[in-house]
């Protein structure tokens, strides 16, 4: 039997990204750091949405999109689980998202004047915090 799990995410007012994206962002980090495993049930959208005290359209919303993107299986009645691992994304889909990333990211950093060995080494380190969850 699947666990429901808390889903501990939260919205940042400042934000220049819509709460949907928040969420769907937030919730698809747990999924590839595997704090979210495949089976597990999230909170319901009432719930959620209680906890981050925001309109239950809004996490209704994120939801969807995930499941749309076969993060999330949408079980009629039930709830939201998260999906059986697959690649979700074809291989051009990724490799376009990666060039836009490092665009945004290259395009944010550059004019702060950082050496570009020390922008590596904080994103390598970056990614070993994340890759020790991901490999246990």
């Amino acid at each position: 039997m699947a666990r429901t799990v808390a889903l501990m995410i939260q919205i940042a007012t400042g934000d220049p990204r819509p709460i949907v994206r928040q969420i769907v962002d937030a919730v698809r980090m747990k999924i590839a750091t595997d704090e979210l495993a495949s089976g597990d049930q999230l909170p319901s959208v009432r719930g959620l949405a209680q906890q981050l005290m925001i309109n239950p359209n809004t996490v209704a919303k994120a939801y969807a999109e995930l499941a749309a993107e076969g993060w999330l299986d949408a079980r009629q009645g039930i709830g939201f689980y998260v999906a059986l691992p697959r690649q979700r994304l074809s291989d051009a889909e990724r490799e376009r998202r990666l060039d836009e990333a490092v665009d945004r990211f290259v395009n944010d950093v550059v004019p702060l004047g950082f050496a570009p060995d020390e922008v590596e080494a904080r994103v390598a380190h970056e990614f070993r915090q994340l890759v020790p969850r991901k490999t246990a």
